[in-house]
């Protein structure tokens, strides 16, 4: 990709969703007015059954490049690896569809491989001045996890668990994701880690949802993340 500028490469956005019939219009119609004038949305529905798989068939269809259906609920690493076989962009980045993350700073995150300084960006929701509101222990467990991945990864992560991960298609297409829900993250973070991949961080804003508006990641999921990175840091 020589020559690269915002105007020229083709942006491929999966989201993954599951049961998120109050936030999926608003976020569609988000990533369709994101500055970015040559993009590819891929909506991966994971057996959604409040609903939303209906706005998705309605409303959401016409307006993207795909929408992919789950028989079964598998989890946000499987949606994501159903999402990754179709995509045809040069970058790819994942966006949740939570409305916890704003596509508006799409071209923040793109910028370090535009300028080909960067394989792979992380948005840190710690880096930034930006308004972000995050829950006191969903904090403390981030930096636990991304503190201990980074002693095996060797990287100098602030925001290992971030949704936010872009990535060039050539990473990401050689990369096989193996584990089905949350373990993507700490699984992703080792791989690119052991390719070598210039990976940097940028500063991103941040609305953390609370369990009473629908956030679905859990203690057993940080107990997960322990298991993923030892297990693809130390046994592969």
């Amino acid at each position: 990709m020589q020559n690269m500028s915002l105007q020229s490469i083709k942006v491929s956005i999966i989201i993954p969703c599951f049961n998120e019939k109050d936030n999926i219009r608003k976020i569609i119609d988000d990533v369709k007015k994101s500055p970015v004038p040559n993009k590819e949305i891929i909506v991966i529905d994971d057996f959604s059954n409040d609903g939303t798989r209906e706005i998705l068939q309605q409303y959401v269809e016409k307006l993207v490049d795909k929408v992919l259906y789950h028989d079964k609920n598998q989890g946000k690493g499987a949606a994501l690896r159903t999402g990754i076989e179709e995509i045809t962009g040069d970058v790819v980045i994942i966006q949740d569809a939570d409305l916890e993350y704003n596509p508006v700073e799409y071209p923040i995150l793109l910028k370090p491989i535009i300028e080909g300084k960067a394989d792979v960006v992380y948005g840190s929701r710690f880096l930034s001045e930006k308004p972000r509101r995050v829950l006191y222990w969903h904090f403390i467990a981030n930096k636990f996890l991304t503190t201990l991945s980074n002693m095996f990864t060797n990287l100098n992560l602030s925001d290992m668990e971030t949704c936010y991960k872009v990535f060039k298609r050539e990473i990401i297409k050689s990369i096989k994701i193996e584990e089905n829900r949350f373990g993507f993250e700490p699984e992703i973070t080792a791989k690119i880690a052991k390719m070598k991949c210039r990976i940097f961080e940028v500063g991103i804003s941040y609305s953390g949802r609370t369990y009473l508006e629908g956030k679905k990641i859990n203690w057993q999921d940080g107990i997960s993340a322990i298991r993923c990175i030892l297990k693809y840091n130390l046994f592969r």
